[in-house]
C-alpha cells in the first residue's frame, strides 16, 4: 500500500471534495499487501492514518488489488460496490463521497 501517494490524493481531493463534517473512513484490505486505515477529514483537510479508528462513520472492506485499481482510477467504486467487490458498513452517503476524495 502507497501510503505518501494516498495522502498526496485525499489531500488535494479535500481541497476540491464538499464533505460536511469531520468523517472518518475506515478501510479494512485483505490480500498481501491489506491491512487497516483510515482517512480523517476535519477543517478541509485529509489525513491517512495506519490502525483503526475508535469512531468510523463508514468501513469499507476490498481486497487490497482492488483498492489500488480505485486509487488508480481503474475501478469505479459505484460499479464495484454493485457487484460486490467493496462491501459498506456504516454511512453510504459519506461512501459515495469516496471517489470526490480519492480525485
Amino acid at each position: 500500500m502507497q501510503f505518501t501517494e494516498m495522502l498526496e490524493k485525499v489531500r488535494a481531493g479535500t481541497e476540491s471534495a464538499s464533505v460536511d463534517g469531520e468523517p472518518v473512513f475506515q478501510f479494512a484490505l485483505s490480500g498481501d499487501n491489506g491491512g487497516d486505515f483510515y482517512i480523517s477529514v476535519a477543517n478541509g483537510k485529509g489525513e491517512v492514518s495506519e490502525g483503526q479508528a475508535e469512531d468510523a462513520d463508514v468501513t469499507i472492506e476490498m481486497s487490497d488489488e482492488n483498492f489500488n485499481k480505485l486509487l488508480h482510477g481503474k475501478l469505479n467504486a459505484t460499479t464495484a460496490f454493485m457487484v460486490g467487490k467493496i462491501k459498506i458498513k456504516g454511512d453510504l452517503s459519506l461512501a459515495m463521497k469516496l471517489q470526490s476524495l480519492l480525485g
